[in-house]
């Protein structure tokens, strides 16, 4: 029992041109209550869980999915709720902050490089290489105050990030070279929605270590962001690398999009188990002698 969506409905390839101001942040519920939601979620934390199995008995695929948002969008709990169940061996998550100062030492995609998931398993990026043509975007001073470019890389702005474009677009074709798939979601909450679950971490003292005062700072430049990520998701869509947009201000919905999408991906895989030859079963059988004489002795 699978939720009825149509993919591509959140899919953009860069066909076209995306308007971030046309995506939804909400939809209609794709549940009755939420005996049902948690119904679906579990059937696809299940399907994700034997897939993912598979995906590691085959050992020629992995998986890095990307997950960029706004602050209080529900990165964190998306995750979460998605993967829980899933065998901790084949899962990896990693979440991406202020780079540190060995970090800055490197270009901006060795941080993220290092995290790359083995044959296998599944990547998870909380943020990821896409913050140095987001938050840098907004904040280019960070790129010429702390990033140790040369100074001549830095006088035209506008074509370091085409470069940065670029080379992640390069970067995401590298790794579906070498069976590594990449899914890029962008968890798409309205101003109003995120003003409201900014407040909430405010007055639930239980909540108050999620809340950061920067938070606050960085809504003042709302609109600059909108227009990072609408540049971005333009320029580093690719139908075999696309970005997919996914309504934020449902949390229920928004975890059951990206099960659905998630699952979809990794069916597409061709993948089976490691066959066993008529000679490897007939040794095999052999041993089944000799186990129950240890049991006996």
């Amino acid at each position: 029992m699978n939720v009825s969506l149509n993919s591509d409905d959140f899919r953009f390839t860069g066909k076209g041109s995306f308007k971030i101001k046309e995506a939804a942040t909400k939809i209609k519920d794709l549940y009755q209550n939420k005996d049902e939601y948690e119904e679906l979620l579990t059937q696809y934390r299940q399907e994700i869980d034997d897939l993912q199995s598979l995906m590691y008995a085959h050992n020629r695929f992995g998986l890095l999915l990307i997950f960029q948002a706004m602050d209080a969008a529900g990165k964190d709990g998306t995750i979460g709720h998605v993967i829980t169940g899933v065998n901790p061996f084949g899962v990896n998550i990693h979440n991406f902050k202020k780079p540190s100062s060995l970090e800055l030492e490197h270009d901006f995609m060795w941080r993220t490089s290092l995290r790359l998931p083995q044959r296998g398993t599944i990547g998870i990026f909380n943020r990821s290489y896409y913050e140095e043509v987001l938050v840098t975007k907004v904040h280019p001073e960070i790129i010429t105050n702390t990033q140790l470019l040369p100074h001549e890389l830095t006088e035209d702005m506008d074509k370091l990030f085409k470069h940065r474009y670029k080379d992640i677009k390069a970067f995401e074709k590298y790794l579906r070279h070498n069976g590594i798939e990449v899914m890029k979601f962008f968890l798409n909450v309205s101003k109003e929605e995120q003003a409201s679950r900014l407040i909430s971490r405010i007055e639930d003292a239980s909540k108050n270590w999620k809340f950061e005062e920067s938070d606050v700072n960085e809504r003042d430049y709302w609109d600059d962001y909108m227009q990072a990520y609408e540049e971005t998701i333009n320029q580093t869509s690719t139908k075999k690398s696309p970005w997919y947009i996914i309504p934020a201000d449902d949390k229920k919905n928004m975890r059951l999009i990206v099960s659905q999408l998630i699952l979809e991906k990794l069916s597409s895989l061709f993948m089976h188990y490691p066959e066993s030859s008529e000679e490897r079963q007939k040794e095999l059988k052999k041993l089944i002698d000799r186990i129950n004489d240890q049991t006996k002795a």
